[in-house]
């Protein structure tokens, strides 16, 4: 009988596990249904931003007019400003060097060549010659050959990080600007600088020109030097000869520089145009205080949906900004920051609640 009882107790006792076990699992797959599985996505179509993200800077957009007008307010009365750009001032300070080199140079052959002919005039015997030097000195050397690159000339490095409006968010403002108070902007940095004004390129070609014409002189008299050197004997001849030799190597320097410039060519892949450019924008803009400046422009957008309301949208922007007003000395005339805040615009998207002049604003 109690073997029985202890079968029958045991077999109780499992039946009670397996249904507290049940239990259990029944409880944990009910909460597991109620749980969104991992890979789930929410509901498309309640909150997008976006879908319209390029609406809010039409918002942007105006408050970046709005700060150029403010700024023309602030530009000195006295005087016409021009907008700081690192590169465009790299160039100037570039062209500047080509022109003096082209003058430095043109004056230290023409110093030069009258040196070496004083040394000729004392070295040569009457009647040697004849009228060689005469007949060589109108030999026009081809000089102008582009063949060294010079990159380097021109070479700067300048970095344009563009912030939400983008890249564009400079030259937008440099156009608000001269837009706002065309008459008091010097230059607006850059873009087109003038190289299609023949003026600048033509003067410095000029100086090229004379500096080509005394490289021709000294080369010529290095040749009758030379010649005079084969005739000479002993001390007499060193000395020709060395000098000859140091003549040489400075009509090779020349050589080089002139090559450098690429006249042949046009374009960026010339100095010389690149030369012209700035130093026309500098003769434009000198005596003009500087506008240094940098703003931020971002526009939002946020779309509602609705099932009773339907879909609505929102437009803000913002805008930093600091700006400093300089002399061409590098003095500080004016510093100031700003911001500026976009009121939220409630745009219907069938264009009923806007108004027409947010549709149809230049």
């Amino acid at each position: 009988m109690r073997i029985l009882e202890a079968t029958a107790d045991a077999a109780l006792a499992q039946r009670e596990a397996e249904m507290r076990q049940a239990t259990r699992e029944a409880e944990r797959a009910a909460l597991l249904a109620r749980l969104p599985p991992g890979t789930s996505r929410p509901l498309e179509g309640s909150i997008e931003s976006r879908q319209f993200g390029a609406a809010g800077l039409v918002r942007a957009f105006d408050l970046a007019r709005s700060l150029a007008a403010e700024v023309c307010g602030a530009l000195p009365q006295d005087t016409r400003t021009a907008v700081y750009d690192p590169a465009t001032s790299a160039g100037i300070t570039a062209a500047r060097g080509v022109n003096d080199a082209l003058l430095r140079l043109s004056d230290d052959l023409a110093r030069r060549n009258k040196d070496m002919q004083a040394y000729l005039d004392a070295h040569t015997p009457p009647g040697a010659f004849g009228g060689t030097l005469a007949v060589a000195l109108t030999v026009v050397p081809s000089v102008l050959r582009a063949s060294a690159d010079s990159a380097s000339l021109f070479k700067t490095d300048v970095t344009a990080t563009g912030l939400a409006y983008g890249e564009g968010a400079r030259a937008l403002f440099v156009s608000a600007l001269a837009e706002s108070c065309p008459q008091r902007i010097a230059g607006l940095g850059g873009g087109y600088l003038g190289e299609l004004d023949p003026v600048q390129h033509e003067r410095l070609l000029g100086k090229l020109r004379a500096l080509a014409t005394h490289r021709a002189d000294y080369a010529n008299r290095i040749g009758i030097l030379q010649k005079l050197a084969d005739g000479a004997k002993g001390d007499e001849k060193r000395d020709m000869a060395a000098l000859a030799t140091a003549a040489g190597a400075v009509l090779k320097a020349v050589d080089a520089f002139i090559e450098s410039l690429r006249a042949g060519e046009s374009g960026d892949k010339s100095p010389l145009a690149n030369a012209a450019r700035y130093l026309g924008y500098a003769q434009r803009t000198e005596g003009a205080a500087l506008l240094d400046f940098d703003v931020r422009l971002e526009g939002m957008s946020i779309v509602k949906d609705n099932l009773f309301s339907g879909q609505k949208m929102r437009l803000s922007a913002v805008a930093l900004l600091w700006y400093r007003v300089h002399g061409p000395d590098g003095s500080l005339k004016l510093a100031r920051t700003v911001r500026k805040m976009a009121p939220p615009l409630e745009v219907d998207l069938r264009g009923d609640m806007a108004s027409g002049e947010f549709w149809n604003g230049k």
